[in-house]
């Protein structure tokens, strides 16, 4: 292990790489991103009486969102997005090294069983520790997204950015209104991250030698990877998001376990991968950060496969 590795610039390299290429597929995936929140808490909009009938799907959910808010409305939540995903991607890529690291298994000297599981542990590790520091950007990002123009309330909307979110939901429900369903997302995002890095960093190895400095063929598995990921812990992301969504309501669930109960009994467990047809689609930013992280590997380290991706 070298000294290089370790020193506190490469650390702050790692960290800047990651944020830049997150912050920008984010911002290009943002309209699908906020169709996904859409479709994925529409139960919840209904009973809350700021949706009058479910979405007929993705293409309905674009097309009324369009001609209710405009086109630009599409992109509603995307500056707390990319306030939360430039910390949270670039501390996960960061974090992740430093544990992998660590943990410095070898797959030649350990196996790649013991290999495979330092990755898939160091990459859960690192999506929780980097969910301590950006949950409340993470609730902010999933209200505003949420927050259609209500045809039952005069068109008005809940909340007017990203302050008013903090502003009225500590005024109703105190600090605590901003980490709710924080538990529950501490499971999710070690199955999503574990699943996200450990794949990736496993399996790109697999790849012909002419094909790992191949933007295409980094971006397809690093979209098959996002899509595993995602549908592997969807039903935990849903569970968290409308526990969200409850924070300033009069009626909150008791627990993510009574949420998912409730979720299940009330709405079927289809209701539980509401939006999972967007979330692949979606899936596209994701595998924007990891081709864009390895592309930016070598033109900065002048190496193919190291940091983020490796």
């Amino acid at each position: 292990m070298s000294k290089k590795q370790n020193d506190p610039m490469t650390f702050a390299i790692e960290f800047m790489m990651g944020g830049v290429s997150a912050a920008v597929s984010k911002t290009a995936a943002a309209p699908i991103e906020r169709v996904k929140l859409l479709i994925q808490n529409q139960d919840e909009l209904i009973k809350q009486g700021r949706l009058d009938r479910p979405y007929g799907g993705v293409v309905d959910c674009f097309k009324r969102v369009s001609a209710a808010e405009g086109v630009a409305s599409l992109w509603r939540g995307n500056v707390a997005n990319v306030l939360r995903y430039f910390p949270t991607q670039a501390l996960n890529i960061a974090f992740k090294e430093q544990i992998k690291r660590m943990f410095g298994f070898s797959k030649e000297r350990d196996g790649y069983a013991k290999w495979f599981m330092g990755n898939l542990a160091s990459g859960g590790m690192a999506g929780a520790l980097s969910l301590l520091f950006v949950y409340s950007l993470d609730y902010a990002r999933t209200r505003l997204a949420n927050d259609n123009k209500s045809a039952s309330k005069g068109g008005s909307r809940q909340f007017n950015g990203l302050v008013d979110v903090y502003r009225k939901t500590i005024a109703s429900d105190g600090i605590r209104g901003l980490y709710r369903g924080f538990n529950i997302s501490c499971v999710g995002i070690i199955v999503y991250r574990g699943l996200y890095f450990g794949l990736y960093d496993s399996l790109r190895p697999a790849l012909p030698v002419n094909l790992r400095d191949n933007f295409a063929a980094t971006f397809m598995l690093g979209w098959a990877v996002t899509i595993t990921a995602g549908l592997a812990s969807y039903p935990l992301d849903t569970v968290r998001r409308r526990m969200m969504m409850t924070s300033g309501e009069a009626v909150k669930y008791k627990s993510s376990f009574d949420c998912f109960q409730q979720i299940v009994k009330n709405d079927g467990v289809k209701s539980l991968f509401k939006g999972a047809g967007a979330n692949i689609l979606r899936a596209v930013a994701g595998a924007g950060v990891l081709a864009g992280y390895d592309k930016l590997q070598v033109l900065v380290f002048g190496k193919a496969y190291s940091g983020g991706g490796g």
